[in-house]
């Protein structure tokens, strides 16, 4: 059952420039934390490999920010929230449908104090594939990887997706590479085109996600920066958006207006899956790039002028 469907915008445009749509997960987590509780969420660690991390205040929660595009190594996430729950801890914990679906099985019963948001997912790709791309990007700069971003809004606004790799010396590179590889749908797990959580029946308290289509339903709130999109599926996540709603500016859509392709049913299988996986195995991530993540297509004299245009249009908005 979904009790509402809204567009969210966090208050402090601070807190959108800092997030990957519009700052919803901030403001979810920033009451947990204000009561005392703990929030998990996933992190790229210091050799940029995702993993699930544990936060007891806001600076800690604050590197939860940001979609990963790769599947996160939970660790002991799931004992650590049984201890927190049974210490009388308030949690909230933010994954993928499946990972929050394998929580609350594990947790039973005892879960009162739990609350849970998972995303509209995509699919999870293998953390090998990402390894190498950083180590591809790495070689072709010769200089040690410093930060890596999955989307770049603020190079490229929200609307698009380049990643954003920074390096030792201060330089940067935008890409897409990674991106198409990854829309390609070959890295994704095996289980993710049989994934039986592709619906409107919602594993979270609260579903967030990218409010794709705001811009044909209320293009006065798309300034191109982020809009989160929220489901409230159960009576906790009611009070939680309840308690939250004053750091956000929501407006109710119909959910006909937002549906994505993740909400009705899984990816198809790649036919040349088993090719791609061969080739990563046997050719250079160069030749991945090239074939799978369309790399060198964006310097085409057509690209190039779409680019320049776009940028020209982000400084004069």
């Amino acid at each position: 059952m979904i009790y509402g469907v809204y567009a969210a915008i966090h208050n402090d445009r601070n807190i959108v420039s800092a997030s990957q749509s519009g700052g919803a997960f901030t403001a979810l987590s920033d009451v947990i934390l204000d009561m005392g509780g703990v929030v998990y969420g996933c992190v790229l660690d210091r050799t940029f490999r995702a993993v699930h991390m544990r936060a007891d205040n806001k600076a800690q929660r604050d590197l939860m920010r940001g979609s990963k595009y790769v599947q996160s190594d939970l660790g002991s996430t799931f004992s650590q929230i049984k201890a927190d729950l049974a210490a009388g801890r308030t949690v909230l914990f933010s994954g993928t449908p499946c990972q929050t679906a394998g929580l609350k099985k594990f947790i039973g019963d005892k879960g009162e104090r739990l609350y849970c948001a998972d995303i509209i997912c995509h699919g999870v790709p293998s953390p090998a594939v990402w390894k190498s791309y950083l180590k591809w990007q790495q070689s072709r700069k010769r200089r040690r990887i410093t930060d890596a971003v999955f989307r770049n809004k603020e190079g490229h606004g929200w609307h698009s997706h380049f990643e954003r790799i920074s390096f030792e010396d201060g330089t940067e590179v935008s890409s897409n590479v990674y991106a198409n590889v990854f829309y390609g749908h070959h890295p994704l797990r095996p289980s993710c085109f049989s994934c039986p959580f592709k619906s409107l029946e919602r594993q979270g308290d609260i579903t967030i996600a990218d409010c794709w289509g705001i811009d044909k339903i209320a293009p006065e709130l798309d300034d191109n920066t982020g809009i989160s999109l929220m489901l409230v599926n159960s009576q906790n996540g009611q009070e939680l958006l309840d308690k939250a709603g004053d750091n956000m500016v929501l407006q109710p859509i119909d959910i006909e207006n937002v549906m994505q392709p993740c909400l009705k049913e899984p990816f198809p299988e790649p036919e040349d899956r088993d090719v791609f996986w061969q080739e990563y195995r046997t050719k250079s991530f160069g030749y991945i790039a090239r074939k799978y993540g369309r790399y060198g297509a964006d310097r085409t004299p057509k690209m190039l002028v779409k680019r320049a245009v776009g940028k020209i249009r982000r400084i004069i908005r």
